[in-house]
């Protein structure tokens, strides 16, 4: 299939080429993510290090996987995915916030409604548990 709509057409299944100058190999940079999630890295932290300090722009494209992909394999992938993780996060800010401002009990909601969502999409998914 073809992308009709955007600043130019894709075919989707076509791969862009991994860049001429990158010397690092598929097990270079595997090696990288996992010395980095066992520091304690999210995936995101790992990819942004990853552009920034050794100048892959895509992890996909060196080694045909996904950085949590590859951490699933290894058994280094979080528990809880990334997003949901930061959901929670952002609401327990919330909360906090809450006992000195009231009016921000809106916003708490939209946030709680977010992360119910969020799990239900996970559970039918099994990447969470159902209960």
């Amino acid at each position: 299939l073809i992308r009709s709509h955007g600043p130019y057409l894709l075919h989707h299944g076509a791969r862009s080429p991994t860049a001429t100058w990158l010397k690092l190999t598929s097990e270079d940079v595997k090696e990288q993510i996992y010395k980095l999630a066992r520091k304690g890295l999210t995936p995101s932290q790992i990819g942004v290090i990853l552009r920034d300090s050794h100048g892959v722009a895509q992890v996909h494209f060196v080694t045909g996987n996904k950085i949590w992909r590859i951490l699933k394999y290894k058994g280094l992938a979080p528990d809880l995915p990334e997003d949901l993780y930061y959901l929670i996060k952002k609401a327990v800010a919330v909360q906090k916030h809450l006992e000195r401002n009231l009016d921000a009990k809106f916003c708490l909601i939209l946030i709680e409604s977010r992360i119910h969502r969020l799990s239900h999409y996970y559970k039918t998914k099994r990447v969470l548990p159902p209960n």
